[in-house]
């Protein structure tokens, strides 16, 4: 049966992005819940915002447990489902740790699309679960007017190696390893703005595993580390400050980001998820005057399946930025810890 043809990005009802609910309004939620019972077992929960959750099973093994799902935010289905594989499958890395097992997700219209798409996101989500040596042991669907695919992921640490987005140091380097403005570039797909190239390009930073950063930054001093995703570089860096009670310096000529985003972002194709999140962080960042509202909204850009950014000591960035480059990972040194505080982004 030849396979139907469908702009899945079409059947998006939030389109772009696939963003998460936006930090405020996440913040809201969780705050009203009641605490949680304490439990010495649990080395990372709720209280950081971290990009996983912890729980020491002995005094050699934690599990490390995620979960992330989104709508379509590319045209082809296998595509989309490594790019959700991917996602998911980084938490894991950004906390330290090694995948092992994963459950899919799945929230498909049965009736009126094609099976065959659904069986393409899943044979992309198998192979890219694969690549990163993970075994996919199940998972759950409904019937759903709205496409949605994502995992459930398990993995493993050692309960003195894990890593958080708390902790960075004053001095320590900052360093991130994939480039930003994906949220842009991929509302700017739905609306039929990008070259077949420029698709292949941010489709392939977006289903890069973060496993090679992952296993290059354990031979270093990493203070602090966490992926980039859903409330865009600055906001992932302040959650980090925050977490540290430090004060963070970021260089935007550094940072890397994707080509055409200023551009796309100049007609008008910025993600409600981006301007979400630079409400969010703006009362905490002090931006230099020159840099207009376009150029602040790309360093918040809602990123799907971003790089790990990683607060590394001082004497060991360069040695583990020649590394990330060598290894043909897109990294960059995009800024420092400058000061103890209570977390606040100062970009030059």
């Amino acid at each position: 049966m030849e396979q139907q043809t469908v702009k899945l990005t079409a059947l998006s009802s939030k389109g772009g992005c696939g963003c998460k609910i936006g930090p405020a309004d996440l913040g809201q939620v969780v705050r009203s819940l009641p605490p949680a019972k304490p439990n010495p077992n649990l080395l990372v929960g709720l209280d950081t915002s971290d990009d996983a959750g912890v729980y020491k099973l002995n005094d050699e093994l934690a599990i490390v447990q995620t979960v992330d799902f989104f709508t379509p935010i590319v045209d082809d289905p296998y595509s989309f489902g490594q790019i959700a594989a991917a996602n998911a499958i980084s938490d894991i890395y950004a906390m330290g740790g090694t995948p092992l097992t994963a459950l899919n997700i799945v929230a498909f219209p049965i009736t009126t699309l094609d099976k065959q798409i659904l069986a393409e996101i899943m044979r992309g989500a198998a192979d890219k679960a694969a690549e990163a040596g993970v075994t996919i042991v199940g998972g759950h669907s409904i019937d759903d007017k709205e496409p949605k695919f994502g995992m459930a992921v398990t993995g493993v640490v050692h309960p003195e190696q894990v890593r958080t987005n708390t902790g960075a140091k004053l001095g320590d380097k900052l360093i991130l390893t994939k480039p930003i403005g994906v949220g842009i570039m991929t509302t700017s797909l739905k609306n039929n703005q990008l070259s077949e190239q420029e698709i292949d390009r941010v489709t392939k930073v977006m289903s890069a595993l973060n496993r090679q950063a992952a296993e290059i930054m354990s031979k270093y001093t990493v203070h602090a580390c966490t992926d980039v995703t859903g409330f865009g570089l600055l906001g992932h860096l302040l959650e980090m400050a925050k977490g540290s009670k430090a004060e963070f310096s970021v260089h935007r000529d550094r940072v890397p980001v994707l080509p055409r985003t200023r551009e796309l972002a100049e007609l008008g194709f910025v993600p409600g998820g981006t301007k979400n999140n630079y409400n969010h962080i703006k009362a905490d960042v002090v931006f230099p005057e020159e840099l207009d509202q376009l150029d602040q909204w790309i360093l918040c850009d809602a990123v799907t399946s971003g790089g790990l950014l990683i607060a590394v000591a001082a004497d060991e960035a360069e040695q583990l930025l020649e590394q990330f480059v060598h290894a043909g990972i897109e990294a960059a040194l995009i800024g420092e810890v400058i000061g103890e505080g209570q977390g606040r982004i100062y970009v030059s």
